[in-house]
């Protein structure tokens, strides 16, 4: 397995490294999970952790590496198709600009979004009047 610095992992001459081995090349560098196979939940972990970003290269995520990514870094749900409410609204309370990678925010998450940060409302398609009022409400406040 080659890193991005173009150095090599001990991956590379194991056929089915253990999760131990597998751990560690996460912990290193965690795009690395691009090159194992079905990696276990808490390999995924390890490597959302490194860098949120290595989610791309996750398929089939559980809610808890997702909610681990979004925690780690909020833009790293732009990488997640189908977030949950419950992600979704984790992404906005730690920036509601973070709404921007959502796709069809629900009324929650919108307004999470703009009581984190009133100017996210810039970034919902069609906000609801209640979301329109709490981010007007939130502008008021800091004026």
């Amino acid at each position: 397995m080659q890193l991005r610095s173009g150095k090599t992992t001990s991956t590379d001459n194991v056929k089915n490294p253990s999760e131990a081995v597998q751990l560690a090349a996460v912990k290193r560098n965690g795009w690395n999970i691009q090159h194992i196979k079905n990696p276990s939940e808490a390999v995924q972990l390890a490597a959302v952790k490194q860098d949120a970003y290595a989610i791309y290269y996750i398929k089939n995520l559980t809610e808890k590496v997702q909610l681990a990514a979004v925690t780690h870094n909020e833009r790293a749900i732009g990488y997640i198709k189908n977030p949950t409410e419950k992600v979704q609204l984790a992404a906005v309370k730690q920036d509601g600009y973070a709404i921007n990678y959502i796709k069809n925010p629900s009324e929650a998450v919108q307004l999470a979004a703009v009581t984190q940060k009133a100017h996210a409302i810039n970034y919902i398609k069609n906000p609801t009047e209640k979301v329109r009022l709490a981010a007007l409400q939130r502008i008021i406040i800091f004026c």
